[in-house]
């Protein structure tokens, strides 16, 4: 079958700005699907819109409805936008208390690490004060006598 016969056997039909092509019933068994095209394939998108679309596009923007569900939306985005903020900001505030924290903690770790090396230093000098008093036991294992203070 020739292309021509083929579009002959289309039929084309306007309904809202959106053409519609069906064919004819023929012989085959294959069963044809009615396509949305543009009506005018020069216009930008080149996207057709559904014909029960193409009516509630101008209706509904100047409805009464149409108006209370943007009022609506404006809220809810608005709210969303504000919600966002606050997160934000209350998030910062934390960094910010956690950084304060963080700066007491280094400065507590410095001063109990400076209290640890003078403890040990003390226990050190005290602990070889100790050993420098301890006398050597003698070699048969048993401890000196002590001597007498007034020298008997």
């Amino acid at each position: 079958m020739s292309r021509q016969q083929q579009q002959a056997k289309l039929s084309t039909s306007d309904h809202n700005g959106v053409s519609v092509i069906q064919s004819q019933p023929h012989a085959s068994s294959l069963q044809q699907v009615p396509q949305l095209v543009p009506a005018n394939p020069s216009a930008p998108g080149g996207k057709a819109l559904a014909p029960s679309k193409m009516k509630k596009a101008q209706a509904d923007k100047d409805s009464e409805e149409y108006r209370q569900r943007r009022e609506r939306n404006n809220l809810a985005v608005k709210k969303s936008r504000m919600r966002s903020k606050q997160k934000a900001m209350d998030t910062q505030q934390r960094v910010n208390e956690l950084k304060e924290e963080n700066e007491r903690l280094e400065a507590k770790i410095k001063l109990l690490s400076k209290e640890l090396s003078v403890l040990k230093d003390l226990f050190l000098e005290h602990a070889h004060n100790l050993a420098d008093n301890v006398q050597p036991p003698n070699v048969d294992g048993t401890s000196p006598a002590p001597s007498a203070p007034n020298g008997q």
